[in-house]
């Protein structure tokens, strides 16, 4: 059997990092397995859904780097594959079950629904539909026709019947038909409902396995009962579980901005996004924690999907984004950090610069939507001097110390190569502080923290052999100058 699974969101809402848990999860075990993954859109929640919605999920799987064989935009020989665009073909598999005697009309009233449900309550038993129009004789169905009333179509459940379910990550699940009533599948708009479309859906193409959320699993008795009234093929189901915040509340799309798309504007890797993904939940066998997207096809398997919930840890997130940023090569990090320096209007620098300022940055960094704040620092002429930095500006020995800085700046020959740049100012600082202590009297912070004050108007800060090729000799003289004004030296 050729494996092939799906994911079909409801275009409402950009893609949420939960459904790109679980978006991850179908694409890991089809690549595994050599298979196919579909994307589809269910659409039919006419007022909120809309194409915008669609073209983020779209994007959000691109960025991502989870690519699909099937589906939306690429097309595929199941099409359509909106399901506003499939009624023809749920019409022509609802025919099959009134020929079956699988359905039938449901004439009643939201306030005759409400009425049957308080009585179940009343009595202790489970609110399903009380079947009130099961038993309409064709007479009866056509007078009310005939009287304009629209009704649904709900399927008959058979009474008093088990629906077991060998789930791949719960196990055995057992259902009473008792406690799932009659259900609605096609609504009085002529729209089918979702547990309806979802499996014709499926059915017509092709789906084998269906990983989704835990919380679908109430509809899976549903489902499995159509695919039994029509005698085709169940395919395997495997639920994973909800992911969870570290305060143990259920992660929601009414929780902020928790969308794919918010991670791509801050400037996360999809490489550590997806690796960050693939452990919510699951686990490798060797619990190792950074994998390649490669690594994580081979050692992916749905026997060791949690039947715990994810936790959704953003530190951990950080630390394994800060990981990839480290691990990344210069120039392709350049070139992700370019647009947010565009962004924040900081141009007029090299690229060569650019790369340097990254290399210094990295370790520090939890995302590159940071990466202007640090190149601020270093694209301005002039700086604030704080009052903490204002001390070691005022030290009688600090003119000294800045003349002499300057002067040994001027000479330094101008280099486009940065680690050149990095060995010289580190040859030209260690010379300085050794010649004013022969010379002076005074080293180490006597002559640091006085030129760190004026180069950048604080006592703390990145080392001066990483600042002072970043600000560059004409940058690093001019804020001398302007420091010492603010200090009155």
């Amino acid at each position: 059997m050729t494996v092939k699974v799906r994911f079909a969101p409801s275009p409402t809402g950009p893609l949420h990092i939960g459904g790109a848990r679980t978006v991850l999860f179908n694409w890991l075990f089809a690549r595994r397995h050599n298979g196919s993954f579909v994307l589809r859109s269910e659409d039919t929640d006419l007022e909120r859904s809309s194409e915008k919605w669609e073209r983020d999920i779209g994007a959000s799987l691109r960025w991502l780097g989870l690519d699909w064989d099937e589906g939306l935009e690429v097309g595929g020989p199941n099409g359509p594959y909106r399901q506003t665009e499939r009624l023809e073909i749920y019409k022509e598999y609802l025919s099959k079950l009134w020929l079956g005697g699988h359905v039938y009309y449901c004439f009643c009233t939201p306030e005759e629904l409400e009425q049957d449900r308080a009585a179940a309550m009343a009595r202790g038993d489970n609110p399903v539909y009380s079947g009130r129009c099961r038993n309409l004789t064709p007479a009866q169905v056509e007078e009310k026709l005939q009287a304009g009333l629209k009704p649904v179509v709900r399927f008959k459940v058979p009474a008093d019947s088990e629906i077991l379910i060998d789930d791949l990550i719960r196990g055995e699940v057992s259902f009473q038909s008792r406690d799932v009533g009659d259900f609605i599948i096609i609504k009085s708009d002529g729209i089918p409902t979702y547990n309806y479309a979802v499996v014709i859906d499926d059915i017509t193409m092709g789906i084998t396995h269906i990983i989704r959320a835990n919380e679908h699993l109430v509809n899976t008795p549903r489902q499995v009962l159509i695919y039994q009234a029509l005698n085709e093929p169940i395919p395997q189901f495997g639920h994973v579980s909800v992911v969870l915040d570290t305060s143990g509340r259920k992660m929601s799309k009414r929780m902020g901005d928790m969308s794919v798309g918010r991670y791509a504007r801050q400037g996360y890797l999809p490489e550590a996004v997806v690796n960050f993904l693939a452990l919510l939940g699951w686990s490798p066998e060797d619990n190792v924690e950074i994998m390649s997207k490669e690594e994580l096809i081979k050692a992916f398997d749905l026997s060791r999907v949690s039947k715990s919930p994810g936790i959704f840890d953003a530190q951990k997130l950080d630390w394994m984004n800060n990981q990839y940023i480290r691990a990344s090569d210069l120039d392709i990090l350049a070139d992700k950090a370019t647009p947010f320096l565009e962004a924040e209007g900081l141009t007029g620098f090299s690229r060569e610069w650019l790369k340097y300022l990254l290399a210094v940055i990295r370790d520090e960094l939890r995302c590159l939507a940071q990466v202007p704040e640090y190149a601020r620092e270093f694209l301005s002429d002039t700086v604030q001097v704080q009052p903490e930095a204002l001390p070691p500006l005022q030290l009688e020995t600090t003119p000294l110390v800045l003349d002499e800085l300057v002067a040994r700046l001027s000479a330094l020959p101008d280099r486009e190569d940065f680690s050149q740049r990095q060995q010289e100012v580190q040859a030209l600082l260690k010379q300085l502080n050794k010649d004013m202590k022969s010379l002076h009297g005074i080293s180490g912070k006597a002559v640091f923290m006085p030129i760190r004050a004026a180069l950048t108007g604080t006592v703390s800060g990145q080392e001066l052999h990483y600042s002072l090729p970043l600000l560059g000799k004409e940058r690093a003289v001019t804020r001398i100058k302007s420091s010492r004004q603010q200090a009155g030296i």
